[in-house]
């Protein structure tokens, strides 16, 4: 008899994404529209090698958290509340979903993440 076991990770990837009101690809622009902040997590390595997306700014993920708390010494200007809507974008939309609930997990509500990633984002013709 075999047994098929979930990893640890996609047990935590599972959790974190049923706490996000994930987007399509296609539901980007309208996002963007009404304000929200696309975030590029993905390392300039792996930008350079796959493409940039100029709707994006860049905060790479180890320094994402600091960056989007509103009540960080090192927050950027755009984080001003707890309302902002951070669009969080890696590669595929498997890292991004991580790093979206670590923004929910700081109050930042309307934190989420793109599924499919960039790949997704390109496949669209959004970049």
């Amino acid at each position: 008899m075999t047994s098929i076991m979930t990893s640890r990770i996609d047990r935590v990837l599972d959790e974190a994404r049923t706490r996000l009101h994930r987007l399509g690809a296609q539901d980007v622009p309208a996002a963007l529209a009404r304000g929200a902040i696309l975030v590029d997590i993905r390392p300039q390595a792996q930008r350079e090698r796959e493409g940039e997306v100029p709707a994006a700014m860049v905060i790479e993920r180890n320094v994402l958290e600091w960056r989007c708390d509103p009540t960080s010494d090192a927050r950027l200007p755009q984080a001003v509340s707890e309302d902002v809507e951070w669009v969080v974008l890696c590669s595929e939309g498997y890292t991004s979903s991580l790093a979206a609930a670590a923004l929910l997990d700081l109050g930042l509500h309307r934190a989420t993440d793109v599924i499919g990633g960039y790949h997704a984002l390109k496949a669209e013709g959004f970049c």
